[in-house]
């Protein structure tokens, strides 16, 4: 739909059918037999499965400073944290870009509290947040340069900049949108399941590194088949504790149960989302993975499973 069912407001964009469609296509699913348990290879029982998938878009109050020392060598602070995700290189980039430099002229300092304040990584708006205060500190560091024709004074040159929420978030909704399509095995005996295939193809707005960019969605689907066939939390019904928590007994994917993985996206422009046009990605990697492998275990099967983890005993009940 072009309005947000739960909210009301129109969508700033909605690549979701575009997702489907390309996705569709990718995994050939066009020769799919929607029969339950209409293929097997031996003893294994195949299946595929499809699920969509969102997440919203959003920006959380952030700071930067942008300064030029007399050499020529722009520094740009933010209190921002790389916890695996490439921030580091994308916030350099911004930079970059944002200053007309190359990026080897710029350096970025993030990790420490003494920087100006930002958001915590998480809500997959840190590229958003982080972002968005880096361009407004370059761009009004670059403004200062053009009223002194671009000369640097001898003690270097600072600018300040700041952003909060995203105003426009009042007048549309805000997503990122993914489809997610997963080909499974089943063995008949003994309720084994294996992902043989997974493609998730998604619409993230302007993908600013396309390298670091396919990494977290690799990963997010390879929680989202964790999330599916392995974790699970078992409490204590008299002490209210966690009985695993450890990975000794909180199970989670292991390279050999991650096979063939693919991710991809659509083009994708909104001017609406913040000043890069980026929407988060860390996270609706995750989202539709297991719904997706749960839909190819009930094609496989024609048992439907509702709730995960998707173990033996609920395929051979």
């Amino acid at each position: 739909p072009a309005v947000d069912p739960e909210n009301g407001r129109p969508f700033s964009s909605h690549g979701l059918v575009a997702c489907l469609r390309e996705g569709a296509r990718r995994f050939g699913w066009d020769g799919r037999d929607p029969r339950h348990r209409a293929r097997r290879e031996g003893r294994w029982l195949v299946g595929t499965g499809v699920a969509s998938s969102t997440y919203p878009a959003r920006r959380a109050p952030s700071a930067a400073v942008a300064r030029v020392d007399p050499s020529g060598l722009f520094h740009v602070e933010i209190g921002a944290v790389d916890i695996g995700t490439g921030a580091w290189t994308v916030l350099t980039q911004i930079a970059a870009d944002a200053l007309e430099q190359p990026v080897e002229r710029v350096r970025v300092a993030i990790g420490d509290s003494g920087l100006p304040p930002a958001m915590g990584a998480g809500g997959s708006m840190g590229t958003a947040s982080w972002g968005s205060a880096v361009i407004d500190a370059c761009g009004n560091l670059r403004a200062r340069l053009l009223e002194l024709d671009d000369v640097i004074p001898a003690e270097g040159l600072e600018a300040r900049g700041q952003v909060g929420p995203n105003p426009e978030a009042r007048q549309f909704s805000m997503h990122s949108f993914g489809a997610q399509f997963a080909e499974v095995r089943v063995d008949e005996d003994t309720g084994e399941v294996r992902v043989a295939r997974l493609l998730g193809v998604f619409a993230c707005g302007r993908i600013l590194n396309p390298k670091t960019a396919r990494s977290q969605l690799l990963g997010g689907m390879t929680m989202g088949l964790s999330m599916a066939l392995h974790e699970a939390s078992v409490l204590d019904p008299h002490l209210g504790a966690y009985v695993n928590h450890d990975l000794a007994s909180y199970h989670v994917a292991a390279h050999a149960d991650v096979r063939d993985v693919e991710a991809t996206w659509i083009d994708e422009e909104d001017s609406h989302v913040n000043p890069m046009g980026a929407k988060g990605l860390g996270e609706v990697g995750i989202v539709g993975t297991a719904a997706a492998i749960a839909n190819a275990v009930h094609h496989a099967t024609g048992i439907r499973v509702r709730d995960l983890p998707i173990t033996l005993d609920k395929l051979l009940a």
